[in-house]
């Protein structure tokens, strides 16, 4: 049983050797050893943290809202406190850094029949839950057979609508039958932040209604298992399993090396620098100006990349613009192109993220596999696209050199970089769209639009242009960057637009509220192999509501188009594995996506984090990109096993 602990027991848990950490409201804090009395007691009721063998990182979601609830298949909850990243385990895994396709409570991948109705799924043998009990196709079964039981699990509609029956072929075998051809049913167990993870049904099968169970002391497949939380949810801790050669993560990789992790939620960053500087948090996410003060003050301290740019630049999502194409004026492809074609990529990224981010002119990241398979076979088309701007006259706005512009400004500003093609191109990008604000100007006189005495620009009705930027209020996010730089580069073209932060954006977004915010410009891959059915389905009309109606699709641009439609069918109907046949179904798919330009993608997402080799060192930087970087990531676990305590060879 886990213990409930409260922050003024925590503070007086005690380490080994120099010193402690405590839980105080700036975060954590040391104290000297030379105050530190340990005690038999203390330790047997509410667990010791010895430094050297503890990673302490920070819950990116902020403060947990129930902290005594784990049942994650209802409503929100906070996985990356520990639930997904280090207790759970998976069918599968996307791991972003190395391409591929982690298979962790499966054996290998799904089989799927001719026309995709039907799929059987291989499970890992040796595998057991962290009370003990074995992990076995009885498991999977009970989950989906549950949640279609339930409508009050958040998978309830997905499975009604998707499966017609589950049955377990022998204890390592499961057969789904599905009720229409999806070849992409078995995405739902492929985390990437998120998925259908696996009841234990020894456990759930004892519940009255297991949507009303808190699941507490959280039970998983993974190699940690729940040590204790705080009451008022600032942090959450975890213990290695004695039995760790029993999950996935030990199987396919070794033992973890930490024997306790905790996350523990910061106020601000000022907290985390702080923390950091003390060597009591080994682990920070940052602003580009609080990773340069860090690494200014820290001399224990490293960067995911030694040189600028830094930043982690390998995540699976592009940032951008989003505009809302059910509302006039956005509802012009004119339009959309006219704002694209205001900004200067250049100052817009230095204004976003300090010249950092990597450029992606189509809605998919320059990372992994994309710029192979699609960016880089797109430049030829690219370059030679045009748009229609008036009485016959063609524009082609793409720019091959914008990388390399953006490059030259960054160096300009005394940063030092290699000047090889390869690390400019992975770090920069290869190129964007031209900064033509003549083309922008022509593109709306054409369509009504005017400009008063001062410059400013006019509706086609008169009235002044006011364009209200809806974003969130973290100011150091990258929706919240995206809009100070576009909105400052609309201003400069003589539009009033202006930033609208708000808590309550993704309401907005859902029902239509909104002319332009930042979730993503496009929905994230999956972020290994090529398939971008995840991408463009986003598109799919059959999500389009009215406005004032939520929409099902992720992303609320309410945009679609015929020949997007068919694109998705296309994808639909095969085979995920036929790498050929997908690729250029997604190239089909990202060449419509720019024509029409429901979203403008800038660049993608990046982490500027810090890592303390004070106590653990072998993180996952640029030079060994062994897994995904983040600690909040369901990958993390598969990071443990390959740090070292500090001092190890």
């Amino acid at each position: 049983m886990s213990h409930e602990i409260s922050r003024r027991d925590f503070m007086k848990a005690v380490t080994a050797g120099t010193g402690a950490f405590v839980l105080g409201p700036a975060g954590l804090i040391p104290i000297p050893a030379t105050l530190i009395k340990p005690s038999e007691t203390t330790a047997a009721q509410i667990g010791t943290f010895p430094r050297e063998e503890t990673l302490i990182t920070r819950i990116l979601t902020g403060r947990v809202g129930t902290p005594d609830n784990f049942n994650q298949w209802v409503g929100w909850k906070w996985q990356d406190r520990g639930i997904q990243n280090l207790a759970d385990e998976p069918l599968w895994t996307v791991d972003f850094a190395t391409g591929e396709i982690i298979s962790g409570a499966a054996s290998g991948d799904p089989t799927y029949n001719e026309d995709f109705t039907t799929l059987t799924v291989p499970l890992r043998e040796g595998v057991t839950w962290s009370d003990g009990e074995p992990f076995t196709a009885a498991d999977v079964v009970y989950t989906v057979e549950t949640l279609k039981q339930y409508e009050g699990f958040n998978a309830h509609t997905y499975f009604v609508d998707n499966v017609e029956s589950v049955t377990a072929l022998d204890d390592y075998t499961v057969e789904f039958v599905l009720t229409q051809p999806n070849s992409r049913f078995h995405t739902t167990f492929l985390d990437r932040w998120g998925c259908t993870r696996i009841f234990p049904k020894h456990i759930f099968e004892q519940q009255e209604d297991p949507t009303l169970f808190n699941f507490n002391p959280y039970v998983g497949c993974g190699p940690y298992k729940l040590h204790s939380f705080d009451p008022q949810g600032s942090w959450t801790a975890w213990e290695k399993r004695e039995d760790w050669d029993q999950t996935p993560t030990g199987i396919l990789y070794g033992e973890p090396q930490p024997r306790y992790i905790v996350f523990q939620y910061f106020a601000d960053e000022g907290a985390q620098i702080l923390a950091q500087l003390t060597h009591e948090l080994d682990v920070v996410e940052l602003s580009a100006d609080g990773l340069k003060a860090l690494l200014a003050q820290a001399e224990t301290s490293r960067a995911y990349q030694p040189t600028f740019p830094f930043v982690v630049n390998n995540d699976p999502a592009i940032t951008g613009i989003v505009y809302n194409t059910a509302r006039p004026p956005f509802d012009n492809v004119d339009v959309r192109w006219a704002l694209t074609l205001a900004i200067d990529i250049v100052e817009y990224t230095s204004i976003a993220v300090d010249s950092s981010g990597t450029l992606s002119a189509v809605h998919i990241p320059h990372l992994g596999p994309y710029p192979e398979l699609y960016i880089g076979p797109m430049q030829e088309w690219l370059t030679e696209f045009t748009i229609d701007v008036v009485d016959g006259e063609t524009f082609a706005p793409y720019d091959p050199t914008a990388g390399h512009r953006v490059a030259e400004y960054a160096r300009s500003r005394g940063y030092v970089f290699s000047d090889d093609e390869e690390f400019i191109g992975k770090s920069f990008g290869y190129g964007w769209y031209k900064y033509a604000p003549d083309i922008a100007e022509k593109l709306l006189l054409k369509n009504g639009f005017s400009r008063d005495a001062d410059g400013n620009w006019l509706l086609p009705d008169g009235s002044p242009w006011k364009i209200s930027y809806m974003t969130g209020t973290v100011l150091s996010n990258h929706d919240a960057r995206n809009a100070v730089a576009a909105v400052q580069q609309w201003r400069k073209f003589g539009i009033d637009a202006s930033v609208f932060n708000t808590e309550n954006g993704s309401d907005l977004g859902y029902t239509g509220d909104f002319d332009v915010e930042t979730v993503w410009p496009g929905r994230e891959p999956w972020g290994a192999g090529p398939d971008l059915y995840r991408v463009l389905d986003d598109w799919n009309s059959a999500y389009i509501k009215p406005v004032g109606e939520r929409v099902q699709s992720s992303y609320h641009s309410r945009w679609s188009s015929p020949e997007m439609d068919d694109i998705i069918r296309r994808l639909r109907e095969t085979d995920p594995f036929d790498t050929e046949q997908v690729v250029a179904i997604g190239i089909e798919g990202l060449k419509e996506a720019i024509i029409n330009m429901p979203s403008t993608p800038t660049y993608g997402y990046i982490g500027f984090i810090g890592w303390d080799e004070t106590y653990w060192t072998n993180w996952p930087g640029s030079e060994n990109p062994y897994c995904v970087p983040y600690t909040h990531w369901p990958n993390f676990k598969y990071m443990t096993p390959f740090l070292r305590p500090a001092g190890q060879a």
